[in-house]
């Protein structure tokens, strides 16, 4: 079904093709290879370099009123190269760029990046885009450094099904302006299928997210992003100063599950549990000194109305923790659809957990009563802040010292910089202020 749309899009022009007049290109990565539809082949290439017009129309998922009733997890596909830490590097992303522009992060002395979960709206663009065309405006800074280098999705890239047939109207669409890499995990919509369809699990998002090279994708409909080039749907992502540990957290609306919890899911095994202790492990092993997230759709904590937390999920994450010895700096998650921050203690650390599920899926969804912030919870968790009345998206900044979570609403307009709010994590200490 198609319905008529009008589409907001940015007063932020997207870069020329070579980036030359972009203040953010040493950083963002807007030349060739990035962005420049004369790349040579194999390399990627991310926002458009000139405008192009705005669609209709938009495929509505909607085709039976509801969704479906998914009543088991799917099996997880395993990454493309067997290895007990599938690993790619923010170098290996920008293609032949890659080497210079992870030299010019080091020289810049910090990395900024965009985070948020459930962008895709079932409903029309609006407010996906609203969202994405502030994000664009995060490229405009004076000083290059302060200019993202990717953008991490927490998941449900699309709804409410992950098929190919919806990625041109609520993914390469709304962010054809987003002058970056876009990489990340996938969330529970994005493995569902719609009963009775011949596509399996996680196809679609395999083929946009997890190609063996960047490549034109069918699915983007003339416009020029390639496809990214994640080795599976879990992964260490490797970038200066900070890496992100990928989990998927499979199909259900409640619980997330990344383990078969002895039995309990026959189809998964403890491939991930087993990934990520070995990354933890080669954290400890190489005294990695940078800023360490772990990402997984399904918030571990959440007080929002329309799902629960995941504590057999949250166990198994903390047994890899305990037998590895080394805990994240911050956890970032997806799937309520708010903004909510929290701060657990544990082994004597600090640590933010943090859901972003706010990038444009409508509606937001309110918390289960109204509270003062912050409340604490027990004697190990406080809720420090929530929104549940704005979509938004974080802005990340790690340096050597400390990484900082920011919490921009798209309702505060593109000239707006100032987060609603913040948190900065003290890495060598592992405290938070």
């Amino acid at each position: 079904m198609a319905k008529s749309v009008k589409k907001h899009r940015s007063p932020v022009k997207p870069p020329k093709s070579g980036g030359s007049s972009d203040p953010a290109a040493p950083i963002a990565g807007n030349g060739s290879g990035s962005g420049n539809p004369s790349s040579p082949a194999g390399q990627p290439v991310f926002g458009q370099p000139t405008l192009s017009p705005d669609p209709t129309s938009f495929k509505n998922p909607i085709t039976d009123g509801k969704e479906p009733d998914t009543t088991g997890v799917q099996p997880v596909p395993p990454p493309a190269v067997a290895a007990a830490e599938p690993i790619l590097t923010l170098a290996e992303v920008y293609g032949s760029q890659g080497a210079t522009l992870a030299q010019t992060i080091q020289n810049a002395g910090q990395i900024v990046f965009h985070s948020v979960g459930d962008t895709g709206s079932v409903t029309g663009p609006e407010t996906q885009s609203l969202v994405a065309d502030k994000m664009v405006t995060d490229f405009t800074e004076a000083n290059a450094a302060d200019a993202p280098s990717f953008f991490y999705h927490l998941g449900d890239v699309v709804y409410y099904f992950g098929e190919a047939t919806y990625y041109y109207d609520q993914f390469y669409e709304p962010y054809r302006d987003y002058p970056a890499p876009i990489l990340g995990i996938p969330g529970n919509h994005d493995g569902i299928v719609y009963p009775g369809d011949s596509a399996t699990t996680l196809a679609a998002y395999l083929a946009n997210f997890c190609s063996s090279a960047p490549a034109p994708s069918p699915d983007a409909g003339g416009l020029i992003r390639t496809t990214m080039i994640q080795p599976g749907v879990y992964y260490t992502f490797d970038a200066p100063f900070v890496r992100i540990l990928g989990l998927y957290s499979n199909v259900l609306e409640d619980p997330g599950v990344i383990s078969g919890q002895n039995g309990t899911y026959p189809a998964l095994d403890q491939s991930q549990i087993a990934f990520l202790t070995a990354a933890l492990t080669r954290i400890k092993s190489e005294s990695y000194a940078g800023a360490v997230f772990l990402a997984v759709h399904h918030p571990p904590f959440t007080g929002g109305s329309e799902h629960g937390g995941s504590p057999l999920m949250l166990a198994d994450i903390d047994s890899a923790c305990n037998a590895a010895g080394v805990w994240p700096h911050a956890v970032l998650s997806g799937h309520a659809h708010n903004y909510q921050r929290y701060t657990r203690t544990v082994n004597g650390y600090q640590i933010p957990y943090v859901v972003a599920g706010c990038g444009g899926h409508n509606p937001l969804s309110k918390m289960r009563s109204t509270i003062r912030t912050p409340y604490q919870i027990d004697s190990t968790l406080t809720l420090e802040s929530y929104d549940d009345t704005d979509f938004g998206y974080l802005r990340i900044v790690v340096n050597a010292q400390t990484a900082t979570i920011e919490f921009h609403p798209q309702s505060d307009g593109g000239t707006t910089k100032t987060p609603d709010d913040t948190v900065t994590i003290d890495i060598a200490a592992h405290t938070v202020s």
